[in-house]
């Protein structure tokens, strides 16, 4: 099954080497007449042009997405300016817990003095 898979891949191949070897053959007698090298020319034009389009079309597609890029590096930047406003609100977070701990700490050192006598330390 193996041998007749690989003999048909073979005679396909074999059947189209000889229109590829001939295909830009200058001496074609084909392309003698000066008609059919004008029609030649013609299509080749039409397939150029229509390559030209198509990479217009292309270089239409990249250069918005190199806009789109670009625009990107005003969301960088937005985005490390909100990064750096959370992290100064955490450090403002921080601190402002620092202080109610220490406050805490100095209230429940109070309390318990009080309760342990030292009645100075009941008028906070």
């Amino acid at each position: 099954m193996k041998t007749v898979r690989l003999a048909a891949a073979l005679a396909g191949l074999a059947m189209l080497i000889p229109a590829v070897a001939h295909a830009d053959d200058p001496n074609d007698p084909a392309m003698r007449d000066p008609r059919t090298r004008a029609h030649d020319r013609e299509v080749i034009r039409q397939l150029n042009l229509k390559e030209l389009q198509q990479v217009h079309e292309r270089d239409a597609r990249y250069a918005e997405g190199w806009r789109a890029y670009g625009e990107q590096g005003d969301r960088e930047e937005s985005y490390q300016r909100a990064r750096s406003d959370y992290e100064r609100q955490m450090d403002d977070y921080q601190q402002r817990r620092a202080d109610y701990e220490r406050d805490r700490a100095a209230w429940r050192h109070a309390v318990d003095a009080c309760e342990a006598g030292q009645y100075e330390y009941c008028e906070h």
